[in-house]
């Protein structure tokens, strides 16, 4: 792409990054979270001017969540932007407002996903008849100052190394069977992060030069929300008494968290497979109470790979994500003398050590033969 008076540093930057990354492939269908503020903003212009270079079909799509009484205005700014722009532009509006951030969190994902796969014709049509989309990523504009706040968020609240690096810069959204995908029926829909690498700073000063009408959210500055408190207040005073890149370092930290935990979760998956009967060479393998697992190999690996090799097993058989005291539970079991057992796990399952194997399955019928019972 031949460099231009608009040509500027964060062009070049986000340009480097997707052909470095390849997490925005040539010439597909793109769906960008828009909420009116500078992250967003900066995003979509970025996008727009790198189009000709990338072939993308662009489209803008807007979640209200009505929390705010300016939201129907928010949501008609974004609309005369992306009409401006001469994009597609979705909106999606809460049935029912959310009522904590997560809800927010997940709601959002939901409609953008929804839109991403089909609804009805975009605002100003006349037709209300359901058309595919066939958007395969979903684009937001989630920036490196994001990420260190992310880190911090879940420092506090004691997560491991997966939730210090929560933010990727890509993953699967759904798995989803479009209409009109030709002969690749089976697509999936993918959340993209492309500004990673780029602080709000960045993203706030870039707006400015391109005089980009930002849409001030008044819930930004509402300190009961954790994640207000972290920027407007936590993350000042380190960059002030601590380190004036605390932001970024924070966010390179996740980065190289994020390398390391993609590793683990491998090496633990093969750890799995190995140590379950039958034993199986499909890492996609669906486990199903009842299972057994070969204590001699897990208690071989080193206890990183044993907490994640537990941890994935859990994932597939709980009703919810599995706590930390469920893994360190079925974790201990490991090293635990013969007929040992749980207490029940959330939906009823129990671990019990049946030499050379932890067994895994529903209570026993009452009656049963009793089994030693040591706290674990």
């Amino acid at each position: 792409m031949p460099e231009s008076s608009n040509w500027t540093h964060l062009h070049a930057q986000l340009h480097r990054t997707l052909l470095h990354r390849q997490i925005l492939p040539s010439n597909q269908r793109l769906l960008v979270a828009v909420s009116g503020g500078q992250d967003s903003l900066c995003l979509i212009k970025l996008l727009l001017d790198l189009q000709p270079k990338w072939g993308w079909q662009l489209a803008i799509a807007h979640c209200d969540h009505r929390w705010r009484s300016d939201s129907q205005s928010n949501a008609n700014h974004v609309e005369n932007l992306a009409k401006n722009w001469g994009i597609s532009y979705y909106l999606q509006t809460a049935s029912d407002i959310p009522k904590t951030e997560a809800a927010a969190r997940q709601w959002r994902y939901q409609a953008l996903t929804e839109i991403a796969l089909a609804k009805p014709a975009p605002t100003g049509g006349s037709s209300t008849k359901r058309i595919a989309h066939n958007y395969s990523y979903i684009v937001t504009g989630h920036t490196a100052s994001d990420r260190a706040e992310t880190l911090l968020y879940n420092l506090i609240r004691g997560s491991g190394a997966d939730g210090l690096s929560a933010l990727t810069w890509t993953r699967p959204l759904a798995d989803l069977r479009l209409e009109n995908s030709g002969d690749n029926p089976q697509s999936q829909i993918y959340l993209v992060r492309p500004l990673l690498e780029i602080t709000r700073s960045q993203t706030g000063q870039f707006c400015q030069d391109q005089k980009l009408p930002i849409w001030e959210d008044s819930t930004n500055q509402d300190l009961q929300y954790a994640r207000n408190r972290i920027r407007s207040q936590l993350l000042p005073y380190l960059e002030t008494h601590f380190n004036p890149r605390a932001s970024t370092a924070l966010a390179q930290t996740a980065e190289l968290l994020r390398a390391d935990v993609e590793y683990l979760e491998l090496a633990a998956s093969d750890l799995l497979q190995r140590s379950i009967s039958p034993t199986t060479n499909n890492p996609q393998v669906q486990i199903q109470l009842p299972i057994k697992l070969n204590c001699q190999i897990l208690r071989d690996a080193p206890l990183a790979l044993q907490r994640r090799a537990m941890r994935q097993v859990l994932q597939q058989i709980l009703p919810s994500a599995p706590s930390f005291d469920s893994v360190e539970k079925l974790t201990s079991l490991i090293s635990a003398p013969n007929r040992s057992q749980t207490d029940p796990f959330p939906g009823g399952a129990i671990a019990r050590i049946e030499k050379p194997w932890i067994a895994l399955a529903k209570p026993a019928p009452t009656g049963a033969a009793p089994t030693k019972r040591i706290d674990i």
